[in-house]
């Protein structure tokens, strides 16, 4: 059965509650998952998102987690519905996915657990979380049968029930299944929340009320997006750039045209053909990307519904880097939705100048480890360190570049020194700002980080650093912003396009690119005891 929604009159302050009450929630469902986790990368480090959904899969509320979580969002109820009943669904079911092409995901690691809600016996809203399991490593990723499990949107509940042959098959191909099974634990204890806290909203206000709310919540975000997009000057403005990645020689060129019309914004996307290299979007992350990031310059008071997409058109070619097709690999697929933000920036900042930074790191620097222990009361069991480190933001027209953060659709923090040396056979020996990274400019950039890791035992290694090739652009006549790049200990054996080992003793240096500059640098003030900055 299925809650109708009405048209009765709803009064604007209802609206207002019912909306706050929905950011509540997933609020509350994100600190339940990160509470109950197990996982440094969830615990720790945030690695997460949690979000509702209408019975029909259209965004009523995200928290404010992970922007590039949206792409393994956006699908996956649609993708369930299209291959399960919606007849059948019951009170407790729980589907789990996470598969770029057949369970709407972006990449594999990114685990979805969805349950639906029900009120009085009808289907109103679903609750959603997304957790990043950091396993799956020391893979290939020519194409995404190397890059782990793909999970198609499946029950691994069924009315309250655990399928615990589902729960089997997914811990067996885990290489770290003790963490695998409690993060999921705690996602659904997470989604157990999201369930009680929306029944009891229904509860106190009526389910045709918050239904309706929710339809008006999404007419609100379309029109704000629509005023701000109508303040903008009409035109077209194409911005190039190049995509650098240690999986590849050559920098990869792509271009996007932003037009703007009336109420209504296009992007045109010009990029090359899928490669066989994890760097591969699918449509879903080029769209949540899209999103962040117009929402972002556009009116970032709009609230993060599905409304705020109607005005917005994206094309991209298909089969191409930012929109690809089975089965290419998707698996650093971050990396090219960081570029492609910055991009999008590079075509809005000739439209509103002043409303638009430099350009930003561009990049989620990534360094993952992974062994066998071997010693201590866990040894022989196996451990995965996944680190996405953060880098220079792009410079504000009024105010300097951020130093050492997440940019864009990404939102992690760094781990812990404390927890990272007490869980892992690691020492990190150096955390520091890269002095000069940032670009030059009457604003300067942010300057990037460097962290150097020092293996107590022999351990794999996986590190994924962008902007070494290239550098972040200035605006308006600021320099561009240090590169990105790694180094290990003299007597370590090479690293392989970022694939190695460090044995006892050795250590890896991760640096991570600054952010671009804003003006011209003989304009900027000096400040006390800080010397001028000369122009580059």
């Amino acid at each position: 059965m299925t809650a109708q929604v009405t048209t009765h009159a709803l009064d604007p302050i209802t609206v207002e509650v019912i909306g706050a009450a929905l950011s509540s929630i997933v609020e509350e469902t994100g600190e339940a998952l990160v509470r109950a986790s197990y996982s440094t990368n969830i615990k720790e480090r945030r690695d997460c998102s949690t979000a509702l959904f209408d019975r029909q899969g259209r965004t009523l509320c995200q928290a404010e987690h992970i922007p590039i979580h949206l792409g393994s969002f956006l699908d996956f109820i649609p993708m369930l519905l299209r291959d399960h009943d919606e007849a059948e669904l019951r009170p407790g079911d729980v589907f789990v996915g996470n598969d770029a092409y057949r369970g709407g995901g972006t990449h594999l690691p990114d685990i979805v657990l969805a349950e639906p809600i029900f009120v009085d016996d009808a289907l109103v809203a679903w609750t959603v979380n997304l957790a990043h399991h950091s396993d799956f490593v020391d893979r290939a990723h020519a194409h995404i049968y190397q890059e782990g499990l793909r999970i198609p949107p499946i029950r691994l509940y069924r009315a309250g029930a655990l399928q615990k042959d589902v729960q089997e098959l997914i811990l067996l191909n885990c290489q770290v299944p003790r963490e695998r099974l409690s993060d999921l634990r705690a996602q659904m204890a997470a989604n157990r929340v999201g369930v009680q806290r929306f029944q009891e909203l229904c509860a106190r206000h009526g389910a045709e009320t918050v239904l309706a709310s929710g339809e008006a919540l999404l007419d609100y975000a379309e029109r704000k997006m629509r005023a701000g997009i109508a303040a903008l000057p009409d035109g077209s403005w194409r911005f190039e750039d190049v995509f650098d990645n240690l999986d590849f020689d050559t920098p990869i060129p792509f271009a996007v045209t932003v037009t703007v019309a009336g109420e209504e914004l296009a992007l045109d996307f010009e990029a090359p053909e899928q490669i066989r290299a994890p760097i591969n979007m699918t449509r879903t992350a080029l769209l949540a990307t899209v999103y962040y990031i117009v929402k972002s310059v556009i009116d970032p008071t709009v609230l993060p519904n599905a409304g705020l997409a109607r005005p917005i058109t994206v094309r991209a070619p298909e089969g191409s880097i930012v929109n690809c097709k089975h089965p290419a690999a998707v698996n650093g697929r971050v990396q090219t939705c960081q570029r492609v933000a910055d991009l999008i920036l590079g075509a809005l900042a000739q439209a509103v100048p002043g409303r638009v930074s430099a350009c930003t790191n561009s990049a989620c620097s990534v360094a993952v480890f992974s062994g066998t222990r071997q010693s201590g009361p866990d040894a022989g069991s196996y451990w995965v360190y996944l680190e996405t480190i953060g880098g220079g933001g792009g410079a504000r027209p009024n105010a300097d570049g951020l130093d050492g953060i997440h940019v864009h659709a990404t939102n992690t923090s760094n781990l812990p020194v404390e927890a990272l040396e007490g869980e892992y056979p690691l020492i990190l020996e150096r955390y520091e700002l890269v002095d000069g990274s940032g670009g030059s400019g009457r604003q300067r950039g942010g300057m990037g980080l460097r962290r150097v890791y020092r293996a107590t035992e022999d351990c794999m290694v996986h590190v994924d650093v962008s902007r070494n090739m290239s550098r972040s652009w200035g605006l308006l006549g600021g320099g561009p912003g240090g590169a990105g790049s790694y180094a290990t200990s003299p007597d370590c054996a090479p690293f392989k396009n970022g694939y190695g080992t460090l044995r006892a003793g050795e250590w890896l240096e991760v640096v991570t690119p600054g952010g671009g500059g804003y003006g011209p640098a003989e304009e900027r003030a000096t400040h006390p005891g800080e010397q001028p900055i000369a122009a580059e």
